[in-house]
């Protein structure tokens, strides 16, 4: 007898979409077939899409500070919100602050995860890739950390051509993959001085002082970089086509160059940040928000296959209080004021919403592009991300008919507002299951704090 049955749903299988039963004994897909009788326990879908779990591969989740203090969103909270969402799995990132080291901070890392109810893993950040902080790459690889993450900007987190190349050397030799965040230290510093000593302070400079030929230029000399070393790379958060294209040319000479989008950069443009008073630090992130016509670039090259993964680049500030966007001051400069906007409850209704419903891809793309292709990318294929037999029962029981307006309250993130307030969106998760558990049904998330499972990630030599 199975553990469970999920009866009645359409299920996206890979690239199908069929009406079958599924069976999940022991945590894991059991049987998918036509009907499934014999089950301790029967969750009805009739009508609904059977979909795989998200896998939102791109989170900051309760990360510490350099200057001290933790980011407000806990792995409790975080979890809820990923389960309100249809997420199942997240991998988040640990800091490391220059001159410190890895492990210390990856153990930290783990021990704050504990009370995750989602199943997680962990890029790990390089600020400084000191030849003792790199010595300590392969004991994180034994623990299970299957990437490193590099910032080409930000004061803390700059990692020059010399540091990257070292990041991507180390990386080649332990088999990891490397995410970078692609714009131009240098450049947006000189744009930023310029900016403010003309007296252009209020958060809509944040996308000026970061145009997307800064992003564009860093996405080109990190490709470059990486084609010299022979190590495979993953751009984060592409923000227009333009940039995307500097993807497609090195994919088109055969690079293993991937790339991934996040719904803010298909659904709020600059002009988001050009509100009255402080009101527009709610929409800022890096990089930036395009225009309205960049939009449709973005879905190009998600059809083209050039952008095969959205995520939600989760990182939330509070408008209110003096923790998150207002830290320094409801006056503070574009420059002063936090990045980050939180999305992880959001991501995959606005992808289905604008994705499906509005007829730019299919059922077996979006799965592909919320939950197969992150998989992979993170190296949890086919435990995690798919729908079939062997796998994570991992499921979301989804209304494609369901016209939702998106408020704060839906989001059940530590953060007290969201920067989709007010959209609508046709299409909604209604009951979202992890490893065979029902952890969400109408919105109400009944998992057990600490019931996550850390997701050991192997390397894969280059």
């Amino acid at each position: 007898m199975h553990d469970l049955a999920v009866r009645g749903g359409t299920v996206v299988l890979g690239g199908a979409v069929v009406r079958c039963d599924i069976g999940v004994s022991g945590g894991r897909i059991a049987a998918i077939a036509e009907r499934i009788e014999d089950a301790a326990e029967v969750v009805r879908a009739d009508g609904l899409l059977v979909l795989p779990g998200g896998v939102d591969t791109h989170c900051h989740i309760e990360e510490p500070f350099p200057e001290g203090g933790f980011q407000e969103e806990s792995w409790e909270s975080a979890s809820r919100s990923a389960f309100a969402g249809g997420t199942t799995s997240v991998v988040a990132h640990t800091p490391q602050f220059k001159g410190g080291g890895l492990m210390e901070q990856h153990r930290a890392a783990r021990e704050r995860a504990g009370r995750a109810m989602i199943d997680y893993g962990f890029h790990q950040i390089v600020a400084d890739p000191s030849e003792a902080a790199m010595a300590e790459v392969p004991a994180l690889v034994a623990d299970g950390v299957g990437s490193l993450k590099a910032f080409l900007t930000y004061d803390a987190l700059h990692l020059d051509d010399a540091g990257f190349l070292r990041v991507l050397q180390v990386a080649r030799q332990n088999g990891l993959m490397v995410h970078v965040h692609c714009e131009n230290y240098d450049a947006i510093n000189l744009a930023t001085r310029t900016l403010l000593a003309a007296g252009c302070t209020a958060p809509k400079y944040h996308a000026v002082s970061r145009p997307p030929v800064v992003e564009r230029e860093a996405t080109a000399r990190a490709i470059a970089l990486a084609e010299l070393v022979g190590q495979p790379l993953h751009i984060f958060h592409v923000s227009c086509a333009e940039v995307a294209e500097e993807i497609a040319r090195a994919q088109a000479r055969g690079l293993p160059v991937k790339g991934e989008t996040c719904p803010q950069y298909f659904t709020l443009t600059a002009d988001d940040m050009d509100r009255p008073g402080f009101e527009g630090a709610k929409f800022m992130c890096s990089p930036a928000p395009r225009t309205a016509a960049d939009h449709e670039g973005i879905w190009g090259m998600l059809r083209r296959g050039v952008l095969d993964v959205v995520t939600s680049d989760h990182c939330g500030f509070s408008y209110e209080g003096d923790r998150g966007k207002a830290k320094n001051g409801r006056d503070a400069s574009f420059d002063a004021i936090p990045n980050g906007i939180p999305g992880l409850a959001a991501r995959l209704p606005l992808v289905f919403s604008e994705g499906v419903s509005k007829g730019r891809i299919d059922l077996p793309a979006f799965a592909q592009l919320v939950a197969e292709n992150p998989a992979r990318i993170a190296n949890l294929y086919p435990r995690k991300g798919v729908i079939a037999v062997g796998s994570d029962a991992d499921l979301v029981l989804w209304d494609p008919t369901r016209e939702v307006t998106l408020t704060n309250e839906l989001m059940q993130h530590a953060i007290d507002y969201t920067p989709y307030e007010g959209m609508a969106v046709t299409g909604w998760p209604l009951v979202t299951i992890r490893r065979g558990e029902v952890v969400m049904r109408d919105g109400v998330v009944s998992a057990a704090p600490g019931s996550g499972q850390w997701l050991p990630r192997p390397a894969r030599p280059v």
